[in-house]
């Protein structure tokens, strides 16, 4: 509960900036830049549709519970999946990847303030290679997959799993139970994590494309922010949708 709070203050304080945005960017809009602002508005909607996918995109494992019989009931002999998610770290490596990012421009503003002039000239080579747009959207990319690797490998744990189902008389059809189900789990997740690292840091830097492309940069929303937006709206749909379905359960 905490968390999804938290999820939606954010969520307002995006929501809330968003009027002021478009307030300038129709302040300064020349009928010239119509086609660049069409431009604009299906990448928007191509990139909150890819969101989208990013964050309810997975893949389905089959598992096939063997059928157990004890006295005279039988157990199990049901086929259900194992849900993989295309973005199991969520938010993360995006927050990681901007903390780091930034703090190299934090130590050379401390480091100008040095009464040595070499630390001055580090902290400005510092400052001014963080402002290099191409050198900082680059690094800012590579942290976002290298985190998104990162910490699905703490939070995924195929071993585990395998020996959960392995108990549980659980198997994936035509994968061994034990080890072979763990490396094919772990392959599995490997290649759909690729595909959502590459997505996640593609969103990250989209802000920074888009400005160094169409030098506009009033009316740019962070790939931070849309991930945000749109996560809490489907939580909330699931959660309207969840209340909807109990009671129409309630009331048959």
């Amino acid at each position: 509960m905490v968390r999804r709070g938290i999820s939606l203050l954010i969520f307002a304080g995006i929501v809330e900036r968003l009027p002021a945005s478009l307030q300038q960017s129709i302040a300064i809009f020349d009928i010239s830049q119509l086609t660049t602002w069409i431009i604009l508005t299906v990448l928007a909607l191509i990139t909150v549709a890819g969101v989208v996918w990013l964050t309810e995109g997975q893949r389905n494992i089959p598992v096939t519970y063997a059928r157990r019989i004890r006295g005279h009931r039988m157990y199990g002999g049901t086929d259900t999946y194992l849900p993989m998610r295309v973005n199991q770290a969520g938010m993360i490596p995006i927050i990681f990847a901007i903390s780091i990012v930034l703090f190299p421009s934090l130590i050379g503003q401390f480091l100008i303030r040095s009464a040595s002039s070499f630390f001055v000239k580090f902290g400005q080579f510092l400052i001014t290679l963080m402002q290099n747009q191409l050198f900082y959207g680059l690094i800012y990319f590579v942290l976002v997959v290298v985190f998104t690797y990162f910490y699905t490998s703490i939070i995924f744990h195929p071993k585990q799993i395998a020996e959960q189902l392995q108990k549980q008389g659980g198997f994936v059809p035509g994968i061994r139970p034990g080890a072979p189900t763990s490396h094919f789990l772990s392959n599995v997740s490997n290649r759909i994590m690729l595909a959502g690292a590459l997505s996640l840091g593609l969103i990250a830097v989209l802000p920074i494309i888009t400005q160094n492309v169409f030098k506009i940069s009033t009316f740019v929303v962070g790939g931070a922010a849309i991930l945000i937006v749109v996560s809490v709206v489907l939580e909330v749909v699931k959660q309207i949708q969840a209340q909807i379905s109990m009671h129409e359960y309630e009331g048959l």
